[in-house]
């Protein structure tokens, strides 16, 4: 059986289609597939149009609330410890991924010859405003923080049970799911499909979101920023030493007869900035480990409810752990 999962935030305009979509999926497979819904503590009314709309729906689901916005990542671990099939595809809610792309994952999967498969962006039907950024940001994940990644990044992908299982014992706080993904390795394949224009609403991936992720990748994935101040530190003290050996020289010289107090000042404002911003690439790594040692849950969960085709008696809601 196949487990669909798709966090929703935001997408109260969108559910319709959604639906209809996840009813096409599911008839085509036969009613060999569960979906999980997860909430991701939207300010919409996402929530009770779904609590509304799934009992009269012929889909095997799971509904799943969380307490507030933890974000898509905390969302998708959240579907994946919740669903028990034996194979997971993931998809957004608003539908830019077209829905026969999990189909093709899934074939993928059962031919036994990969344990998680890539959805990676062909093209993408936006503006140039919005594509260019994109471009640019992504161009910059993979030249500082992971090379594998696709140009255009990943937003779905689909994995058996061994590769879920793997994923979900890494249970770090201000992490990437997808460059987690890749640290593990496995089996990959990549599907390419041509990325749909938005129907219904606007993006929450907003810039602050994307540099946020980027911020959790780098100090997650990378020692970059350290290897950058290594050789910042190691040029400015070549460039120190030069001037010094300059100075020296034309004191001795009597070249120099006044104190250069601006170029005192100059220095001192120089590496008090190096300094500060040393401490601040140190102390993002620090605080990023000390919030590991809390150990803190990576989501809270309000609301966790099933529903079964009509004429099939529900669970209901079950504990929330």
């Amino acid at each position: 059986m196949l487990s669909l999962l798709i966090p929703v935030y935001r997408n109260e305009t969108g559910l319709p289609d959604l639906l209809a979509a996840v009813q096409s999926l599911h008839a085509r497979l036969e009613g060999a597939m569960e979906t999980v819904f997860v909430v991701d503590g939207s300010p919409d009314r996402c929530y009770e149009i779904l609590r509304e709309r799934l009992p009269h729906c012929a889909l095997r689901a799971r509904l799943v609330l969380l307490s507030r916005n933890f974000g898509s990542f905390a969302a998708i671990r959240v579907a994946l410890q919740r669903a028990s099939g034996a194979y997971f595809a993931v998809l957004a809610a608003d539908l830019q991924e077209p829905p026969e792309l999990v189909l093709r994952m899934h074939a993928a999967l059962l031919r036994a010859d990969c344990d998680v498969v890539i959805g990676v962006r062909q093209t993408r039907h936006e503006p140039l405003t919005t594509r260019l950024p994109a471009q640019i940001f992504w161009w910059l994940y993979r030249r500082y923080v992971l090379s594998e990644i696709p140009p255009g990044g990943v937003d779905v992908f689909a994995c058996n049970r061994a590769f879920r299982d793997s994923l979900l014992q890494l249970q770090e706080r201000h992490s990437s799911l997808i460059a987690q993904m890749f640290w593990l390795g496995f089996r990959r394949q990549q599907l390419s499909y041509v990325r749909q224009p938005r129907q219904h609403g606007v993006s929450a991936w907003t810039l602050r979101k994307k540099l946020g992720y980027m911020a959790d990748s780098i100090f997650s994935f990378t020692d970059l920023p350290i290897r950058w101040l290594l050789r910042a530190g190691l040029g400015g003290t070549l460039a120190a030493t030069v001037v010094g050996a300059a100075v020296l020289a034309a004191k001795l010289l009597g070249a120099i007869t006044v104190p250069g107090y601006a170029m005192i000042m100059l220095t001192i404002v120089f590496f008090g900035a190096l300094n500060l911003l040393s401490l601040g690439v140190v102390g993002s790594y620090a605080w990023r480990a000390y919030e590991n040692t809390k150990a803190r849950p990576l989501a809270v969960v309000l609301r966790d409810e099933q529903f079964g085709p009509p004429g099939v008696s529900n669970p209901g809601e079950r504990p929330h752990a």
